[in-house]
């Protein structure tokens, strides 16, 4: 015969308490992982595209700090290097966020109709991009580069330095010889005598300047090219994480402070990313920057429209372009007050 009887009441009581807590445990359990799988699942990821020469991102991108700022707010970031094709990858909106160009490419994204928004600006640095010639030629100023080769980048900010260097010294664009290299392509021509200037920016400038073989004989300074930088965003990132640009507006502020408080420590960084140049190469270039990062104003684009005209007369873009005619986000209240 069975010995099996009855529990009593108490017993079935404790019984039922310890299913019931185990079925809330496993419960409690299930409800946390999945409410980690759906934050998981819910964060989004910011694609950032930059060059070499892109300083605050390059420096940003060393220290990590952009990634724990965003990771914080639930995004991760995804870094893309351009060598090539930056434009076609501005003007189809590939990646959300794109580091700084030079006033005059950001042009050309405007006559593309790029789903662009301009979100930051470098102030100028007109000494940053200069003309320069070997220190024995017998060309001392813009005006005797009539007839003479003269390579530059096509569509560069340096592009249109040239431009207005020979409209002041009442030059046309066809009275000298203008050889379109890109840089590398130019400082072999350069140096091998194949050029008789060439008009190229920092830290290229830099480099040859150190070198004690050229003199400038024009840059940007007197009103000439101010060469200011803009940072622009797909118009979809601006309007569906404001939180995430404006971390980065405040951070890409933040590290030009740092670049020019601290211009050793950013030389040691920066030479080995920039072809391994000595690091006074790359303190004598950031000296000439601002990196003094700003909201974009409506109002100070004057400079974009004189390049506009420049270069819609030289044939260089295909239809007339109104500066101002672009999207510009403006940080919060408390992003603006951390800018100069």
């Amino acid at each position: 015969m069975s010995s099996w009887s009855m529990p009593s009441f108490a017993g079935r009581r404790r019984a039922v308490l310890r299913l019931l807590g185990r079925s809330l445990l496993a419960l409690g359990v299930g409800a946390a992982v999945a409410s980690y799988s759906s934050a998981a699942l819910a964060r989004d990821t910011v694609s950032i595209g930059y060059q070499r020469s892109s300083t605050l991102f390059i420096l940003l991108k060393r220290n990590g700090e952009l990634e724990r700022r965003l990771g914080a707010l639930g995004y991760d970031v995804r870094w893309h290097e351009f060598s090539s094709g930056l434009l076609e990858a501005m003007n189809s909106g590939s990646v959300d966020l794109n580091a700084d160009v030079a006033d005059a490419f950001a042009l050309f994204t405007q006559a593309a109709h790029a789903p662009l928004t301009y979100y930051a600006e470098e102030t100028s640095a007109p000494s940053a991009q200069a003309i320069i010639v070997p220190a024995n030629s017998p060309i001392h100023g813009v005006a005797d580069l009539r007839g003479k080769r003269v390579a530059v980048a096509k569509g560069s900010g340096c592009h249109y330095l040239l431009l207005a260097a020979l409209k002041r010294a009442g030059l046309a664009p066809g009275d000298v010889d203008i050889r379109y290299l890109e840089a590398s392509d130019a400082l072999a021509a350069f140096r091998g005598g194949n050029v008789d200037a060439w008009v190229i920016w920092d830290p290229f400038l830099a480099a040859e300047q150190r070198d004690d073989h050229v003199r400038v004989i024009a840059d940007g300074r007197d009103g000439l090219a101010q060469y200011n930088r803009f940072y622009t965003a797909t118009d979809t990132f601006v309007e569906r994480h404001p939180d995430a640009l404006r971390a980065v507006f405040e951070l890409l502020n933040q590290t030009g402070k740092w670049v020019k408080a601290h211009p050793d420590e950013a030389a040691k960084i920066l030479a080995p990313v920039w072809g391994n140049l000595p690091e006074a190469t790359v303190t004598l270039a950031n000296s000439r920057r601002s990196y003094e990062i700003v909201p974009v104003r409506r109002d100070q684009l004057a400079e974009q429209q004189r390049i506009a005209d420049t270069y819609r007369a030289a044939g260089m873009i295909p239809v007339a372009v109104k500066a101002t005619d672009i999207h510009i986000w403006t940080p919060g209240p408390a992003a603006a007050a951390k800018a100069p």
